[in-house]
């Protein structure tokens, strides 16, 4: 009896092995390359490019700002959710995104290098898992935290007492958490397709250029097709709704239940057909 328990036990290990070794791969490549986002001459451009809305509402602690303005948050409120839409998720969070994931494979066959991974003995759904996960981590890094200090830059004018009325009894703090929310969706969404045009296109640049142009032509774009951009669903997250313009076709914003689940969801196929992408991935550094 007690040897077939033992055999039994023997068994449940084994079947159990091959989950707990691919996690411990995935976790090896996240950490390797991880550090190689973070700390690699490359990516300081990333720093300064998700630096760059900060910087444009730090204008407001130096130019002058009428005395109305300064006591109506409002004002504050739409100049940010302005700054936000236009320049921090349309271009600030898309071009690094497409930049950082696009490279995780493309850098690495232009550095020729990326043979050394298929050389492991690793499946190669572990190393896209691995290395989305890392660019995910220093996309959230820079983008999230570049989020908050724009929060932080366009309510200085204000004073202190201000702010910490408007964070702490009114909606600045549910407020604020929703666009920190968004820059890290944002990272999921835009990190997964620009992963896949990096696995699945030798030059990715005019499917990018497509890919950014299909994003900001989304307004215009009947119902039906809005919904298969990453920004309708960023947009309808976002806690203050702006005026689209008088040539938009007007959909109804996804509710939250809907956007978040379908973020994840397009991200997992898209992550999916990355997967069938590098499998199928030939290593041939005289034609890259």
């Amino acid at each position: 009896m007690s040897s077939k328990v033992e055999v039994y036990q023997t068994q449940e290990v084994k079947e159990n092995l091959p989950l707990a070794l691919w996690w411990r791969q995935t976790f090896a490549i996240f950490r390797t390359e991880a550090k190689k986002n973070i700390f690699n001459r490359r990516v300081f451009l990333l720093y300064w490019l998700a630096l760059c809305p900060a910087m444009l509402l730090s204008l407001f602690c130096f130019l002058p700002v009428p005395e109305k303005s300064l006591s109506n948050v409002n004002f504050f409120n739409i100049v940010f959710a302005q700054v936000y839409e236009a320049l921090t998720l349309r271009i600030t969070i898309f071009f690094g995104c497409s930049w950082l994931f696009i490279n995780l494979f493309r850098g690495e066959l232009v550095d020729k290098s990326l043979h050394y991974y298929f050389l492991t003995p690793v499946r190669r759904e572990i190393i896209v898992l691995g290395k989305y996960l890392a660019g995910l981590l220093t996309s959230m890094f820079l983008f999230v935290s570049g989020t908050a200090i724009s929060l932080f830059m366009i309510y200085i004018p204000r004073g202190y007492k201000a702010g910490i009325q408007h964070f702490f009894d009114g909606p600045g703090l549910n407020n604020a958490l929703a666009y920190l929310g968004i820059s890290a969706l944002a990272c999921v969404g835009y990190g997964a397709v620009c992963l896949l045009l990096g696995t699945t296109f030798r030059n990715p640049t005019i499917p990018t250029v497509f890919f950014f142009g299909w994003e900001q032509i989304n307004f215009l774009l009947p119902p039906i097709l809005k919904k298969l951009s990453v920004i309708y669903y960023l947009q309808s997250l976002t806690p203050i709704r702006l005026p689209v313009g008088p040539y938009a076709i007007i959909a109804e914003p996804a509710s939250a239940w809907i956007a978040i689940p379908g973020m994840f969801f397009l991200t997992l196929l898209v992550l999916f057909l990355a997967c069938l992408q590098v499998r199928k991935l030939e290593i041939n550094y005289g034609n890259d």
